[in-house]
């Protein structure tokens, strides 16, 4: 299978035994690597099933792949579910969060607008911007080799994001006040399935967003004296609990 080229796909493009694209995938494989019809390919869908193809048409607007056997990964399961509750930071911030958390493991990403974030997605932009999230954790995760790629959500307040996980363990990184030490937190608990970790945007969360959490469950910590930037917090956190209880 060394030689078979791999692609990550969604698993709506996948219908009676075929596959077919008309997107960037298609661009891809069809201009970009010049496969043509015979050669072999995996597809990995977002639920980690691995399905063995081979191209079966190759036009000017599309790509179809033929199914062959598909398998369940059965090591997706077993994997350390990482939720990242991140507050919208400006720029490319959060697409650095995105790249990189998905390749260190990132499980799912909840984006929302906290009462700090400094940009404003309005309804009609927010469609375009989820496209091109999704591109940059979909690519991230083909290039990282991973069994699966991430879920993205969007919500408009910290309350939605809050209520949106029912993780065992729900971490809330806090700079401020008498707080715990994260690893004091983990270092007295078993091995959770499935934990959730709320980061702010610049300037970090306000007061009140830190209640809304800590009503849902979540515990505000520390990493420590040092103050990272929102981008580097919400990936140094997934790097210890990776180290910790994951798969480095």
């Amino acid at each position: 299978m060394s030689g078979i080229r791999r692609f990550v796909v969604n698993s709506s493009s996948i219908r009676d035994g075929y596959a077919s694209f008309n997107d960037e995938l298609h661009h891809h494989i069809a201009r970009v690597l010049r496969l043509r019809a015979g050669d072999e390919v995996l597809l990995i869908d977002e639920h980690g099933r691995r399905h063995n193809g081979v191209v079966d048409q190759v036009t000017q607007e599309w790509t179809v792949v033929r199914i062959i056997a598909t398998e369940t990964n059965s090591t997706v399961s077993d994997l350390l579910s990482i939720s990242v509750i991140q507050g919208l930071p400006r720029g490319e911030r959060i697409e650095l969060v995105l790249q990189k958390g998905t390749e260190l493991g990132i499980t799912e990403f909840s984006i929302f607008r906290a009462a700090r974030s400094v940009p404003r997605l309005s309804a009609d932009k927010l469609q375009g911007r989820m496209e091109r999230w999704n591109r940059i954790t979909t690519e991230a995760a083909r290039q990282s080799e991973r069994p699966d790629y991430p879920k993205i959500t969007w919500y408009f307040s910290a309350s939605e994001a809050a209520a949106s996980t029912d993780a065992e363990l729900k971490l809330l990184l806090f700079e401020r006040g008498a707080l715990t030490p994260l690893r004091e937190v983990i270092d007295s608990l078993p091995r959770p399935a499935r934990i959730a970790v709320a980061v702010g945007p610049e300037g970090g969360f306000e007061p009140g967003e830190v209640e809304i959490f800590s009503e849902f469950g979540f515990i505000p910590v520390t990493m420590g004296k040092r103050i990272l930037r929102t981008e580097t917090a919400a990936l140094a956190m997934t790097a210890i609990l990776q180290y910790k209880w994951g798969d480095i």
